[in-house]
């Protein structure tokens, strides 16, 4: 199986369940891992059949930072149902991790897997 990934997107947003973590802007990191066919884009070098990075990185950054989240759990699965549905990925693992959230961790994470690959 053929994946596209991406390491440590670095989105910044409202994210918490307390009061104060409502006021501020925390960072989360998101590692993906999702499974696409690349031959045909190897095989042509046309972009066009191509998973774009760029792209998917745009979006998820757009969708994570349009209203405030309490979840990290949440953001792991609006994260998978966007690619799943707007991109056709037909298997994505997820993780999240929320650096600082834990004072004597370097960070706290989720990850989940979604579809089939």
């Amino acid at each position: 199986m053929d994946r596209v990934l991406i390491r440590q997107l670095k989105i910044e947003t409202i994210i918490g369940i307390y009061e104060w973590e409502k006021q501020i802007h925390q960072t989360l990191l998101v590692d993906l891992d999702m499974a696409w066919d690349n031959k045909m884009a190897a095989a042509t070098d046309d972009y066009q059949h191509a998973l774009c990075y760029e792209t998917v990185s745009n979006r998820l950054t757009a969708l994570i930072t349009q209203k405030p989240i309490e979840l990290i759990e949440t953001v792991a699965e609006m994260i998978a149902n966007c690619l799943m549905t707007e991109f056709n990925v037909p298997w994505v693992k997820v993780t999240i991790m929320k650096p600082g959230a834990v004072p004597t961790a370097a960070a706290v994470g989720v990850e989940i897997e979604r579809g089939h690959a």
